[in-house]
């Protein structure tokens, strides 16, 4: 779920962020679903997701987070990053955050009917009330509850702002290696897709 990372790892590409953005709804075999570039975003984020779980940075973050959470620990550390990327944001993007946000919900609401439905309904809060509060602790912890009631079956979700306050600093260590490499993953995948570097 962390919708931010895999929105600024699309670079400039108007159709691979908004596939890249909504790749979370977006299940089973894509054929010919959506225009191909933004067939091409969702499978990019389907990528990232893969190079996260086998990358030993972010698996680190998942064991530093209380056994308890299961495998929700991979949902909470996904979020975790959300908020060290808007906290380093200057290092990662020369573009001001909230610009950045400004001008990112223009181009998903020029692609808004090439969004699942769910997603399409989703749009205002993710970036009205989502995204601008993941810089704070308060803003992921009330992510998280919307995330915990979204989900129908019982899930720990709803305290795991505790974890990000407990192993705060170790978790910013993981994301700050964890940084360059997904970086330098996603410009060879764009690369290897697209005959193009993201920029």
């Amino acid at each position: 779920m962390n919708i931010l990372l895999h929105m600024l790892l699309s670079g400039d590409d108007d159709q691979l962020l908004v596939g890249n953005f909504m790749g979370d709804f977006v299940k089973g075999l894509l054929q010919d679903r959506f225009p191909h570039r933004i067939r091409q975003g969702v499978q990019l984020h389907r990528q990232i997701d893969l190079f996260a779980e086998r990358n030993p940075h972010f698996r680190q973050s998942r064991q530093r987070l209380d056994p308890a959470y299961g495998l929700y620990r991979g949902v909470l550390v996904d979020l975790f990053y959300d908020y060290f990327l808007v906290n380093d944001w200057g290092n990662w993007c020369e573009e001001p955050f909230a610009a950045y946000l400004a001008r990112t919900l223009v181009v998903v609401e020029r692609h808004r009917y090439d969004l699942p439905t769910e997603m399409q309904r989703l749009v205002p809060i993710i970036f009205d009330e989502l995204l601008p509060t993941y810089g704070t602790i308060e803003g992921i912890d009330a992510a998280l509850g919307r995330l915990a009631r979204r989900i129908r079956r019982p899930n720990p979700l709803a305290s795991g702002v505790a974890e990000l306050r407990q192993h705060h600093d170790l978790l910013h260590v993981d994301f700050r290696a964890f940084m360059p490499e997904i970086s330098h993953f996603v410009a060879v995948t764009v690369l290897i897709y697209t005959g193009h570097s993201v920029s």
